[in-house]
């Protein structure tokens, strides 16, 4: 009964934080590591298959992260070990290509990916991963924008950037000012971020749970909010009444059924 009530008063606040709102701003949808936790994401996370069903549930945004081997090859893999293989310091022809996800797919490489991406108008959440040093970083994210390049793909209405790393962010505002670019770690108040022409922030729930005025600091700055990663209805309600830009989620549609309920918006059913 106590939870019931939680919720319904976080509910509460969320919907009233709403009307005091603009009544335009809606908050979109990142499915963390693409919709993996569906049939046809095949509980692969990071896989060619969340991509595509993160696509044909209409999310606006999939997020997927990118690792560097030893040969300089971008795959699409959340930390530096793949079980017990080491990226850094394995190859992608000797060893990486022949490694599978849980519904069978071949890890994939970050040109892979975007074949898929282009088939979509879901927008990328690329995750730049912090690597050994700044050298191997400048290789991933200068070898990540030919990527886009070459699918056609280098474009802000299709594309966002996140990191964890400082110097990739800042890396990318002086190279790509006109994407966004969103740092991850939370660390650092956004009024500072926008003196170096970073113009987002990523944190994690805790810290926009801890600092609200940082999502108006932000935006007033012009600056986007995204918030990861949450997947309790109490938090992903918080999120919506406070205004953020973009929730990442493991339980989209669970984002969605709120959303609809608190903005009164009619979005898209989803494809079973």
């Amino acid at each position: 009964m106590k939870k019931i009530l939680k919720l319904a008063g976080a509910a509460l606040l969320a919907a009233l934080t709403l009307t005091a709102c603009n009544k335009e701003h809606k908050t979109a949808i990142v499915a963390h590591m693409g919709f993996w936790k569906c049939e046809a994401g095949g509980q692969a996370r990071n896989s060619v298959a969340s991509l595509t069903a993160a696509q044909d549930n209409g999310f606006w945004g999939s997020e997927c992260d990118i690792n560097l081997t030893a040969d300089d090859v971008i795959i699409v893999n959340h930390g530096p070990k793949l079980g017990d293989v080491d990226l850094r310091n394995s190859s992608y022809a000797d060893t990486i290509r022949f490694m599978t996800l849980p519904n069978g797919e071949n890890v994939p490489t970050l040109d892979q990916y975007l074949d898929q991406l282009a088939k979509g108008t879901t927008v990328l959440v690329l995750e730049l991963k912090k690597q050994l040093d700044e050298e191997r970083e400048t290789i991933m994210t200068d070898k990540a924008i030919e990527a886009l390049k070459a699918h056609n793909l280098y474009d802000p209405k299709k594309v966002i950037f996140i990191s964890f790393s400082h110097f990739i962010c800042q890396k990318i505002a002086k190279e790509h000012p006109q994407f966004t670019n969103q740092y991850l770690n939370g660390d650092i108040a956004p009024a500072e971020l926008h003196k170096e022409g970073i113009n987002g922030i990523d944190y994690n729930y805790k810290y926009l749970h801890e600092h609200p005025e940082w999502i108006k600091e932000a935006q007033d700055l012009g600056m986007s909010v995204n918030v990861w990663t949450i997947d309790d209805e109490e938090k992903i309600s918080e999120m919506i009444g406070l205004g953020v830009d973009q929730i990442t989620t493991n339980e989209p549609l669970l984002t969605r059924d709120l959303l609809q309920k608190l903005e009164k918006k009619e979005l898209p059913a989803p494809k079973k």
